[in-house]
């Protein structure tokens, strides 16, 4: 019997498996923000999608594989606000609102932990088309305002654009979020204005 298929173009098959990889990837998405890769396990993914093992690796052969494909959901998502982001705004502003997306994404628990320096993790997304690509994405523009906002003054110019940029990534996964949530005595709000504060105001009394 052929596959029927649906309005959107997909046979329903092609939907089914659609749909079961994005619970997949949005299950490793929330399991690397709260362990990281190291502690992850592919059985406690499988046990929290709710199928076997096996059928998990028809999806991702690996678990270097799952979190690649988690951490490229996550930069897509970044790309495509990033594309969002009014270009009428100063340089400054922009990347005020996509660190401030970031902490969100944090907060809400979906934002996976970057990979230590010596993690396997690292040699697979140095050749993951897709996190690749949707690295590019994100970064191009990134650096391209934090070259303008270094022009027009309102970031130090001194800094080179790509630490800049890096100091931006690791910010987005800063444990400080984390730990302020855990205190219990500020809101969202605050944490988010507080996070940013930290990053582009710094701890130096002005």
């Amino acid at each position: 019997m052929m596959d029927t298929v649906a309005p959107t173009g997909l046979s329903f098959k092609a939907q089914m498996r659609r749909a079961r990889e994005g619970a997949i990837v949005g299950t490793v998405c929330r399991l690397m923000a709260d362990k990281g890769f190291d502690a992850m396990t592919v059985d406690e993914v499988a046990a929290a999608v709710g199928i076997a093992k096996p059928s998990l690796y028809k999806h991702f052969p690996s678990k270097e594989d799952l979190a690649a494909a988690a951490m490229a959901h996550v930069l897509q998502r970044a790309g495509e606000y990033v594309a969002e982001v009014p270009l009428s705004l100063p340089p400054l502003k922009r990347l005020h609102a996509v660190l401030r997306w970031a902490a969100q994404v944090h907060l809400a628990g979906d934002l996976p932990i970057l990979p230590g320096p010596r993690s396997p993790l690292r040699a697979t997304l140095s050749v993951h088309p897709v996190y690749l690509a949707a690295l590019r994405s994100v970064s191009a523009p990134l650096e391209g305002w934090i070259r303008e906002a270094q022009a027009d003054g309102s970031l130090n110019a001194a800094l080179p654009p790509q630490a800049v940029l890096y100091a931006l990534y690791a910010r987005a996964c800063d444990p400080l979020i984390s730990l302020l949530q855990g205190t219990g005595q500020y809101s969202d709000d605050e944490i988010l204005d507080l996070a940013l504060s930290a990053c582009f105001d710094g701890l130096r009394a002005r």
